[in-house]
């Protein structure tokens, strides 16, 4: 398949606290990197996410006395997996990968800024219902098509691409252009999730 016009590529939070040695770290999430900036040169339109949290984010263990990391706890809005501290505004944890080629994009998505909600997608935060304002966007400029990929895989950008198609959008995952974190088997709900909601899983060498 080619580009096309009505095309945008999302790059979902390849940032370094969730590349090796980062304190979220998905496995082999450096590796993706390479292929990304190929994509990258591929498309003419490109938006990336970022994932921004403030220190003491609900989401994190440290803010739940006696709370392990990968834990679940209860929010206001429903279950919330409890992380590392990640991606703290300003640190160089929350920066883009070094080797990221993302001067291109055309739009940065700041996400999980608001400390009382965690934020997966990149079109609404964990409640469902506050907006990014990324759906109006792609409306205004008449984007139809959204190729997802980044990390990892089965959170971030398994919640962007449900949410892009929930939209009215037509989602694609580019899964050689993701990595997982594969928390008890998320990876193939993730997977199974997407062939019934008619999200596509495809390949960077599909893309012409």
């Amino acid at each position: 398949m080619s580009s096309q016009a009505g095309d945008v590529l999302l790059v979902v939070d390849v940032q370094n606290d969730f590349c090796p040695g980062g304190q979220l770290a998905v496995p082999g999430g450096h590796d993706i990197v390479p292929v990304i900036n190929g994509l990258i040169e591929r498309f003419d339109h490109v938006i990336l996410t970022q994932d921004w949290h403030p220190a003491g984010h609900s989401s994190f263990a440290s803010s739940h006395a006696g709370a392990a990391p990968f834990s679940e706890t209860t929010m206001p809005y429903g279950p919330q997996t409890l992380w590392p501290d990640h991606c703290i505004q300003g640190t160089e944890g929350a920066a883009f990968h070094a080797g990221l080629q993302w001067h291109k994009a055309e739009m940065v998505i700041r996400k999980g800024f608001r400390s009382e909600i965690d934020s997966y997608s990149a079109f609404f935060e964990n409640d469902k219902q506050t907006p990014t304002g990324l759906t109006g966007y792609l409306r205004e400029r008449s984007f139809h098509r959204v190729f997802a990929c980044g990390l990892a895989f089965d959170y971030c950008v398994r919640f962007s691409a449900e949410d892009a198609r929930a939209q009215g959008f037509e989602a694609l995952v580019i899964e050689d252009a993701c990595r997982a974190i594969d928390l008890d088997g998320s990876a193939e709900a993730s997977r199974k999730a997407f062939g019934e909601i008619g999200v596509s899983l495809v390949n960077s060498s599909d893309i012409g």
